[in-house]
């Protein structure tokens, strides 16, 4: 099996891609070892210097700590993968944490969410990560920055150049944007 491995934005983060189905459900970032019971999340994270791993559908990004370099590291990360499809897996992520929080949205915070899944993650999704709304309040839409996004240099200028332009122009009762 040949695993892709393409560079993102951020230094400190690469994308994976299989060639296979990563997520059945959505994109799920891991950041705590010990809060996980699945068995690739836990590989990666074991290997030092990593400090995230994200599962998207088709692709996994792997985010380290500054201090170590990709060329110690990668060629684990990539064994841990292939191991883990060579083993007869489909998919990393099957079915989803019960972590359910049932929300009623207004009819803004709808329109920001479309706007967000519809224009922002894709692009987002691109570069290896994601955008999750978190809250809407005073004008200020609060989102957070998932896998290669997250830690990002150029993560606060997409934030406002970007998320921000198109949500203020889509979304008038949007005034900002920040990020948690």
């Amino acid at each position: 099996m040949f695993i892709q491995v393409q560079t993102t934005p951020n230094p400190n983060s690469l994308k994976f891609l299989p060639g296979k189905k990563v997520s059945d459900i959505g994109p799920i970032e891991i950041l705590d070892i010990n809060k996980t019971d699945n068995v690739l999340a836990k590989q990666i994270l074991s290997v030092n210097g990593v400090r995230g791993v994200f599962f998207y559908e088709d692709f996994i990004s792997v985010n380290k700590n500054n201090d170590y370099k990709w060329l110690d590291i990668k060629h684990i990360i990539i064994s841990y993968i292939n191991d883990f499809y060579n083993q007869g897996n489909t998919s990393v992520i099957k079915e989803k944490a019960d972590n359910s929080t049932i929300t009623n949205f207004s009819e803004i915070e709808k329109r920001i969410i479309n706007v967000l899944e519809t224009k922002i993650r894709p692009a987002v999704s691109r570069d290896g990560g994601d955008i999750v709304f978190k809250n809407f309040e005073n004008g200020k839409v609060t989102v957070q920055l998932q896998g290669s996004c997250a830690g990002c240099p150029s993560s606060t200028l997409t934030l406002k150049k970007g998320v921000e332009n198109l949500l203020t122009h889509y979304v008038k009762e949007v005034k900002e944007v920040i990020s948690i």
